[in-house]
């Protein structure tokens, strides 16, 4: 799919004493509206049941992928768990292929395959949103295995959430990419529930960066609501992988205003909880620094919301209308096909 949202990464000799550029801020807080816009359609849209299968919304930890997005090479991979819809627009995809996958349409990222949870680019190296959980650990130290096989200079964000950190495949993992210092950076997209069990209920250990310490994995925590934040923790992990030093560690703390999928009741945590963390909401914050610099006019931020709007519509109007698979592309897509001469068919 054609990346049409994203522009170019900054130039940082084009910083100002912020230590971004107005360009970036803009551009953060378009694609965070992008996202954060998109994903409160979606959750209208499978209330009407204009799609099904499981729906898990993104809002409120949108800084995450914007900050990673900013700071990353084109040539680096990601991978995440099935809470995904935000990750392709952060990289470049414009969100009428992601709306069109969750549709099941064949204009969608997965050719309408793959859903809500299976989001994949390669335009984009999106090596995809994994419904099990906690596979894509083990599957992104693999993808930095093969880049360092090959030789290039391309890193992996292994993104999983607080609830997927307690899987056991997650310490296989971390020991072999120290061994072997693989160029790649787990990231834990700490909201502080798994589906509905606070870290707190899950670990005597609540400061998840030590995991990493006991493999003399480099770990820190982040702060999830600061896109600045985020940016600059995953640029300094990322030179460290390209350097040959290997993994990083990155306990990045943020929060998901909605429950785990479209049918939790969030009964688990208070109003009162929600509400904090939203003072804190990440897309206010960009905005602010942006009014309080003046890095924009009102009429330019009134034209980013309003570019937005449409963006959003035409997602729909381009999901709506795209054409449903037909029955024999079922089987289409199911295996590779076979290149190779000395394997006979």
């Amino acid at each position: 799919m054609p990346a049409t949202t994203i522009e170019k990464p900054v130039n940082k000799k084009q910083k100002n004493d912020l230590g971004f550029s107005k360009k970036q801020y803009l551009k953060w807080y378009k694609d965070m509206l992008i996202m954060r816009k998109i994903e409160e359609r979606v959750g209208h849209l499978y209330i009407q049941q204009k799609f099904g299968g499981f729906c898990h919304l993104y809002i409120g930890q949108e800084a995450l992928v914007a900050g990673t997005a900013s700071a990353c090479h084109k040539d680096d991979k990601h991978i995440t768990a099935y809470r995904d819809h935000a990750h392709p627009i952060a990289l470049g995809i414009h969100p009428k292929f992601m709306v069109a996958e969750l549709y099941g349409k064949k204009t969608g990222m997965s050719k309408g395959k793959g859903g809500s949870m299976h989001m994949f680019s390669k335009d984009v190296n999106l090596m995809g949103g994994h419904g099990i959980v906690g596979a894509q650990i083990p599957m992104g130290a693999g993808i930095a295995f093969a880049d360092q096989y090959k030789g290039n200079k391309a890193v992996t964000y292994c993104s999983f959430g607080d609830g997927a950190a307690r899987q056991g495949a997650l310490h296989e993992t971390f020991n072999m990419a120290m061994m072997w210092k693989l160029p790649v950076v787990f990231i834990i997209e700490n909201n502080n529930y798994a589906m509905g069990t606070s870290v707190k209920r899950t670990t005597n250990v609540e400061d998840m960066s030590e995991m990493g310490k006991s493999y003399h994995m480099p770990s820190k925590v982040v702060d999830g609501m600061s896109v600045e934040a985020v940016h600059h923790a995953i640029e300094e992990a990322s030179e460290r992988a390209r350097k040959g030093d290997g993994p990083t560690l990155l306990d990045i703390r943020t929060y998901r205003y909605k429950g785990h999928s479209m049918s939790d009741p969030q009964k688990y945590r208070t109003k009162d909880e929600v509400e904090d963390y939203k003072g804190k909401d990440p897309i206010s914050q960009v905005l602010k620094t942006i009014q309080t610099n003046k890095l924009a006019s009102e009429s330019e931020i009134k034209k980013i919301q309003d570019d937005v709007k449409a963006i959003v519509e035409e997602s729909v109007v381009f999901a709506e209308e795209s054409p449903e698979l037909e029955a024999h592309e079922l089987y289409e897509d199911v295996y590779t096909q076979n290149d190779y001469p000395f394997i006979k068919e």
